[in-house]
């Protein structure tokens, strides 16, 4: 007789049942809403006046919104159609202008779902939409970082050269440059020829001051050129990695013209996040200070700092010198991650230099036991006013002091820094993690994209779909009659734990990989096809109606699995070698042929067993 053991039957109803649950999310759809978030600033945050305060301003428009939902990172409005997610927008924008206000489509998964982490499936940019940026690269930034960087180094090998220098600044005006002034002509000269021998990329000009004997420093066109170059291309890397870390499958990032990059993000849910994390162009800097604090508070009021030092601010407003010599930049932060000071419980973010940073920490550290050292963290900000009827952006730098502690003992590629509360600590790990954008940049254009093959022609798809499923479905009962039935359970069960499992990964599902779950049907009709063929033979063959079913099952096994195997070998090479779309197709069909192995074998013999494998039978319906 044909049975299955008790525990077999479980744990096939457990499966289903538990995929049946995480597939149900994928019926509830989604609901239009505005995200408002805090930027990465530190003094914003979401409490109930803000909610209050949204709220008074839709009761005020007349928006209707079916509820607002707040957490202390975001509050969320949701809405029952477009036109009023869409005038809630633009509205809040207004309102709110210190915050980060975005469109975005909420799931309406219920709460008790929600509570066992069942989600929706991602749908891609053409079948849902999704995030569009565009995105400028401030190359005027780059050019004044690239020069700033110049100056320090000059700083530094000048001194080392024992070439005596008078100033050492950047040139006014757009085309940039650096100048560096000598107090006689043979002086200049060392200066020219070490730094002609150096550093090919610039062009040298000499001038004759008033008093004192100059050189003008400019880039070369090549080197701009490669410059730009290196600023889009490291910026493309950067959002790649920023990308990765909010867990978007598939994005799409790619170079427009000369200094533009477009980010599309499919399934993005947290769009305000997204423009949070991409957006940001934070960074540190380390430098030792200068003074103490009686000087601090003299430049503060004065308003002048000695000619090594600038001035700077920490969080409470108290003034701090610091050298103009940076000890080390973003850019050569290799990993970080936050984490819990173990000796005061505040939030922390453990760094790791590369081996030219650490090393330069580890002199500096070593030579200034007991002095202390600052933590910059550098921000640019884009500000939106308006001149003349027009809105106007400009760029905004700011620089502020976390952290002034003091060097308890040498130390060099690893170290921690405080200061932070438990988001800031969070989010600056996720951003020296992903790395430092070469330049500036800022988002031009953002759109939520509707499916680009048209909302009709998607329907159209699905209907075909749902009609072929129909044909096959009807086919399958006229060829095998009961058994074809129950091939056309297990069909439909091999479609409810794909989706499943699609969910539970948080794949993202576009129109490709609904052609691997085509695909994977017609392979699943298929294994059951080949079954029912070798269950006919063995009755024709004149075996009894059990052993048929045995007979039928155990032969076709080995063929089923040596197909689905190759294929399943070709998928995961399409996976590991395509891109976007391409492993699209590859990742529902790999998911697809476990699913079909599962239901075409298991499901449909247990189903069988049940009720037939314990009846002394004359002839079997297939």
């Amino acid at each position: 007789m044909n049975q299955y053991p008790l525990w077999k039957y479980l744990l096939i109803g457990s499966v289903i049942f538990i995929c049946s649950l995480y597939a149900l999310p994928n019926l509830f759809g989604e609901d239009p809403a505005v995200q408002i978030s805090p930027p990465y600033a530190r003094d914003v945050k979401i409490d109930d006046s803000v909610r209050e305060m949204v709220a008074a301003k839709l009761t005020e428009l007349n928006l209707e919104f079916k509820e607002i939902e707040m957490t202390p990172e975001r509050l969320l409005v949701r809405f029952s159609n477009t036109d009023q997610q869409l005038l809630a927008y633009t509205e809040l924008l207004k309102a709110l202008p210190g915050y980060i206000v975005a469109q975005n489509l909420a799931p309406a998964t219920p709460s008790w779902l929600i509570a066992l982490g069942a989600k929706p499936m991602y749908l891609g940019l053409d079948l849902r939409g999704g995030v569009h940026f565009l995105m400028a690269v401030d190359m005027k930034s780059a050019l004044v970082q690239d020069e700033e960087r110049y100056i320090n180094d000059f700083r530094n090998v000048l001194r080392e050269q024992k070439i005596r220098y008078r100033g050492i600044n950047r040139l006014p005006g757009e085309s940039g440059g650096i100048r560096l002034s000598f107090s006689d002509a043979e002086l200049r000269e060392q200066a020219r020829k070490f730094i002609a021998k150096d550093y090919s990329e610039l062009m040298i000009t000499e001038f004759d001051g008033t008093d004192d004997y100059q050189l003008h420093l400019q880039f070369t066109e090549k080197a701009l050129e490669e410059n730009r170059q290196q600023a889009v291309e490291q910026n493309i890397t950067t959002l790649r990695n920023r990308v990765n870390e909010l867990g978007v499958a598939e994005p799409i990032i790619q170079r427009q013209g000369t200094d533009r990059i477009v980010v599309q993000l499919p399934g993005v849910q947290d769009t305000a996040r997204a423009k949070e994390i991409l957006g940001a162009t934070a960074t540190l800097e380390f430098r030792l200070t200068e003074g103490d604090m009686q000087a601090w508070q003299e430049a503060q009021s004065s308003g002048r700092a000695p000619v090594n030092a600038r001035l700077y601010q920490r969080r409470d407003g108290a003034p701090v010198l610091l050298k103009r010599s940076v000890i080390v930049t973003g850019d050569q932060i290799n990993d970080a991650a936050s984490t819990i000071d173990q000796r005061s419980g505040s939030p922390a973010t453990v760094v790791r230099l590369d081996s030219k940073g650490a090393n330069r920490m580890l002199e500096t550290t070593r030579d200034n036991v007991g002095k202390p050292m600052a933590v910059v963290f550098i921000e640019y900000k884009t500000e939106t006013s308006v001149v003349n009827g027009q809105e106007v952006k400009s760029r905004k730098k700011v620089e502020e002091v976390i952290n002034v502690a003091t060097i308890q003992e040498a130390f060099g590629r690893n170290f921690q820094i405080t200061g932070l509360t438990s988001a800031e600590a969070h989010n600056l790990a996720l951003l020296l993690r992903a790395g430092a954008l070469k330049a500036p940049m800022e988002i031009i254009e953002e759109r939520t994209i509707g499916p680009s093959l048209g909302q009709e022609n998607i329907n159209q798809g699905l209907i075909s779909v749902m009609i072929a499923f129909l044909v096959v479905m009807f086919f399958m009962f006229l060829r095998y009659h009961i058994f074809g039935l129950i091939a056309n359970v297990a069909l439909m069960l091999n479609v409810v734990v794909l989706v499943a499992l699609l969910s539970l990964l948080q794949a993202t599902l576009t129109l490709p990989g609904i052609a691997g779950i085509v695909l994977t049907l017609g392979m699943a009709v298929d294994a059951n096809v080949l079954i029912f063929e070798r269950t006919r033979e063995e009755i024709a063959n004149g075996n009894s109606p059990q052993n048929s079913i045995t007979s039928g099952f155990d032969r076709a096994f080995t063929t089923i699995f040596d197909s689905n195997l190759t294929t399943l070998i070709a998928a995961l090479m399409l996976f590991s070698f395509g891109t976007g779309p391409i492993k699209g197709f590859a990742i529902t069909l790999s998911l697809g042929i476990i699913s079909s192995m599962f239901t075409a074998i298991l499901v449909s013999r247990g189903i069988i067993n049940y009720f037939y494998g314990n009846r002394r039978l004359q002839r079997l319906p297939v």
